[in-house]
């Protein structure tokens, strides 16, 4: 089981969260690239840009944040944070 949990803060507090479940058995990175596309649409958000520090952040800790640095449009949060809370 691939569990994938976002949350999006403003003023270092929490507005919503959101949990993502993914039981295929697909590749880790389309796991999440899956999961993150679901959060967007369950928050009705575009979707994130990659950036380089994003990518080694996410690597080194299976959590990363979005600021609006990662977003094309203009957000009304501080941060989209997402974390990996379970793997196969």
């Amino acid at each position: 089981m691939f569990r994938l949990w976002a949350r999006i803060f403003k003023d270092n507090h929490i507005l919503q969260d959101t949990c993502v479940e993914d039981e295929s058995a697909d590749t880790r990175t389309h796991k999440i690239f899956r999961a993150l596309e679901e959060v967007c649409y369950q928050f009705d958000l575009g979707k994130p840009l990659w950036l380089a520090h994003t990518i080694s952040e996410f690597k080194r800790h299976n959590r990363t944040r979005f600021t609006q640095d990662n977003f094309i449009e203009t957000i009304d949060f501080d941060y989209l944070e997402i974390q990996i809370i379970e793997e196969d």
